[in-house]
């Protein structure tokens, strides 16, 4: 075996699995809101790790709103719900048992038809002739693949991010860079269920034609179409899900 086969463990992948152990305690309940956390020579010790890990692990913590720093730099878990941001769903989206919280995949979903008619509108409004051009390409490439269902999930994202970064609007990108993170966890479970989405063309081409008119209220009315037929598809699976399990 050479000396090439293993690569040294970095400061930053020590923090990086303080940081996660922490953080799933939080989200998960194990450690209330108020509860005061260990000093940092403790969780050192109890995690097997340098106090450098951990402090960086605690500074991490504090920006995502998972703990605060009291007077005498002790931490205290804060309530997530209260001080979080869109960047802890991929966490919250499997709960501690490994199954997928059905609430929170709703809450995305519900955000998502929010915020898509918005994302079209926008784009219709900033994007003009070369953007519909960008996304008359994707469109004939679905076309051309429409027996390929992973080729026309990957396709649909890019045209949503199309979309997206034409928008003109920087919490509308901050806001998708969130839901697409979640979403990859779950990417191979959800390109079946979503598939009926995959396939509407119909709508995506009237968000592309509505682009090129610069006229917002028809990509508006569209993507709310075509967002809404994924929606109706994940309800479906999710409540056939939770029958199940109330009948076992």
């Amino acid at each position: 075996m050479t000396a090439t086969a293993f690569s040294a463990v970095r400061k930053q992948a020590l923090s990086e699995a303080v940081y996660r152990q922490i953080e799933h305690k939080i989200l998960h309940g194990e450690l209330p809101a108020g509860t005061p956390l260990p000093a940092e020579r403790t969780l050192s010790n109890a995690l097997g790790v340098n106090r450098g890990a951990v402090r960086e692990a605690l500074k991490r913590l504090q920006q995502a709103g998972l703990v605060a720093v009291r007077q005498g730099g002790h931490s205290v878990v804060c309530d997530y719900r209260d001080a979080g941001g869109l960047e802890l769903l991929p966490s919250l989206l499997v709960r501690a048992n490994g199954q997928i919280d059905g609430a929170v995949v709703r809450s995305i979903m519900a955000m998502r038809s929010a915020l898509a008619p918005e994302i079209a509108a926008a784009a219709a409004t900033h994007g003009g002739a070369p953007l519909a051009d960008a996304l008359d390409a994707i469109l004939a490439q679905m076309h051309a693949q429409a027996d390929d269902r992973g080729a026309l999930q990957h396709l649909a994202l890019a045209f949503w991010k199309k979309l997206v970064e034409s928008s003109g609007n920087i919490a509308f990108r901050l806001a998708f860079n969130s839901m697409i993170r979640t979403y990859t966890l779950v990417w191979e479970t959800l390109a079946a269920v979503l598939e009926p989405e995959f396939r509407d063309l119909k709508n995506l081409r009237l968000i592309a034609r509505a682009v090129r008119d610069g006229d917002a209220e028809t990509a508006r009315a569209a993507g709310r179409r075509h967002v809404d037929i994924g929606r109706r598809a994940l309800e479906r699976v999710l409540t056939t899900l939770e029958n199940e399990g109330d009948r076992r």
